[in-house]
């Protein structure tokens, strides 16, 4: 595994889901694919960007409209609906309204939103802008990325499979991505934003079933006490998937997890280059290195405010 990476490996044990390993690692992971015009900038702001990744899935349950931004539950508009569904957002509330939309996922329309605003703030210099669009759009972009969030079938509730969300995307990470090669070269400039995040979708989607198939094929061939262990976790014992299992699914994946962890981070230092292009390539060592007090204090308000908030109803995928 990548050096960089190490400093994370201690988040691994203490994750409860790709939230919090995946999207910390994979924001970090992606300052290292940046140009020289970039990487100054962003490597001084590495800990906000990493830390932050996780912001949106702490607004998820307390900040209306934030849960669909997350998903695309691909088969719930039929077959092959991840090659036909409208590109543009407007087109596609024409098409089946916006409360349909929301109910379903919108996260590739979400990324291309992001990427339009990350290439405003650009254009405009304006440090906290780009650190914020930046961190947030890391984690859409990663979630993209993952199988079962192109799904209703999210956490394999509908096959007898509960659980399995927190296997592909936690469970595995923890266990084995010390041994990952997570190099991905240098960001490439995309030249149709849309077509790419749509293209991380359709690629997610495909690997729906044999992320469900072979977790399957596995549990007939397991006892439940095989299966399942306990494991000490801080002050508790808690029930988990066992090491063998996990392992033994790790291994009839062939290398999945692995890959869509690598490629998520090629794709989000793709966007955040494609941003800093589109927005007039400024000389970031212009600009503020690190995000304002104002800024520091509108994190520590949402922090606070997330903490002492009511969860609200979020729609889909929110085991």
């Amino acid at each position: 595994m990548l050096l960089i990476c190490l400093p994370l490996l201690f988040v691994a044990r203490q994750a409860q889901a790709w939230g919090f390993f995946g999207h910390r690692l994979l924001n970090r992971l992606a300052v290292y694919t940046l140009p020289p015009g970039m990487i100054g900038f962003y490597k001084a702001n590495i800990d906000y960007l990493t830390v932050n990744a996780t912001r949106p899935d702490s607004r998820r349950t307390i900040v209306p409209g934030e849960a669909p931004k997350h998903f695309l539950d691909v088969d719930r508009y039929g077959d092959s609906a991840e090659f036909k569904l409208p590109r543009k957002y407007a087109d596609a509330v024409a098409r089946y309204g916006e409360d349909s939309l929301l109910r379903h996922g919108i996260v590739p329309w979400n990324v291309v939103s992001m990427k339009n605003q990350l290439t405003a703030a650009f254009k405009a210099k304006d440090t906290d802008r780009i650190l914020s669009l930046s961190a947030d759009m890391g984690h859409y972009v990663a979630d993209a990325c993952v199988p079962l969030h192109t799904t209703r079938n999210y956490n394999g509730q509908l096959t007898g499979q509960r659980g399995i969300h927190g296997l592909w995307e936690s469970r595995l990470p923890e266990l084995l991505s010390a041994d990952y090669d997570l190099f991905s070269g240098k960001a490439e400039y995309l030249e149709r934003p849309s077509d790419a995040i749509w293209a991380a979708v359709i690629r997610s989607h495909a690997a729906v079933d044999s992320v469900l198939r072979f977790e399957k094929q596995l549990t007939a061939e397991y006892q439940e006490d095989q299966k399942f262990g306990y494991e000490q976790r801080g002050s508790q014992t808690v029930r988990a998937y066992s090491r063998d299992f996990s392992k033994a699914y790790h291994a009839r994946l062939n290398g999945q997890v692995e890959r869509q962890l690598r490629y998520a981070s090629a794709l989000i230092g793709d966007f955040w280059y494609t941003c800093w292009v589109d927005g007039g390539s400024p000389d970031l060592n212009k600009l503020t290195r690190q995000p304002s007090e104002t800024e520091k204090q509108r994190l520590d308000r949402e922090a606070r405010e997330t903490a002492a908030a009511p969860a609200v109803a979020a729609p889909g995928h929110d085991e």
